[in-house]
């Protein structure tokens, strides 16, 4: 699974990077979403998709703020949101929760690495050490995800918080990169699927599964991290920081740039 990721950069990177021809950030009432080096479910983060087009607007890519967390658009109440924040690549074309926004509604939510924790034996006892995860260049991951809008029938519906938009981040099976430390990691679309992606009418399940891809498959590296990652309440680039002493999970053949250099 993925359960927290970094968010670190700026939204005039975000849309430069992403080619955005519609900034939806920009002038809203919500405040814009600061670097964040801890993104747990529910927090507010940045995605890219393509609206379908409507009346005369033109269709176009958009730049958002999202919640971290889907709430299908047939729930009750949005508080369940915290709970569906990975769709499986295996089932998200089949499963009631996710199918229409797989169909029609996906996203990408960029990210600059993410958390996983490894079990560790230390003095008998077993404990998880997180990990940093993250491209060896430095690089963005477009992290693929599915959006959906949650109507808040107690507002009226032009009220500026009666649509909450929320997503979730597709995983799948993890590579050797990242394996040793947990089974699953995030799907990531190639810049050169972005369009196909971003695409609501792409509609074709065996077309879509072609863009995803485990997450830069040889590209990756890692390195245990403080504990402190493990409160939401801890945020910083501190927190992404490797630990004295500390070495890579998994294969990191090649120059890397250091940590510090990511953002």
């Amino acid at each position: 699974m993925c359960g927290r990721f970094v968010s670190a950069r700026k939204r005039l990177e975000l849309l430069e990077e992403f080619g955005v021809q519609r900034d939806r950030v920009a002038g809203s009432p919500e405040p814009e979403p600061g670097p964040d080096y801890n993104v747990a479910p529910t927090r507010r983060v940045f995605a890219v998709l393509t609206r379908p087009r409507r009346d005369e607007e033109p269709q176009a890519r958009e730049l958002r703020v999202v919640r971290w967390g889907l709430v299908p658009p047939w729930a009750k109440d949005a508080s369940g949101g915290g709970r569906l924040i990975n769709a499986r690549a295996e089932t998200v074309a089949v499963k009631p929760a996710f199918r229409r926004a797989f169909a029609r509604q996906r996203c990408i939510l960029p990210a600059d690495g993410y958390y996983e924790w490894q079990a560790v034996r230390d003095g008998g006892k077993q404990l998880k050490q997180p990990y940093f995860i993250y491209r060896r260049d430095g690089g963005m991951l477009a992290l693929a995800g599915i959006y959906e809008l949650w109507r808040d029938r107690s507002l009226p519906p032009d009220h500026e918080r009666a649509w909450l938009w929320t997503a979730a981040i597709i995983t799948t099976q993890a590579t050797d990169d990242v394996g040793r430390i947990h089974d699953r990691m995030p799907m990531v679309i190639a810049r050169e699927h972005w369009a196909d992606w971003l695409d609501p009418g792409s509609a074709e399940p065996g077309q879509l599964q072609a863009t995803m891809q485990p997450a830069m498959v040889g590209g990756l590296t890692s390195h245990p991290v403080s504990t402190a990652v493990n409160s939401v309440r801890n945020n910083g680039p501190e927190l992404i920081r490797p630990m004295p002493g500390g070495q890579p999970a998994g294969p990191s053949a090649g120059k890397e740039r250091p940590p510090g250099e990511l953002f």
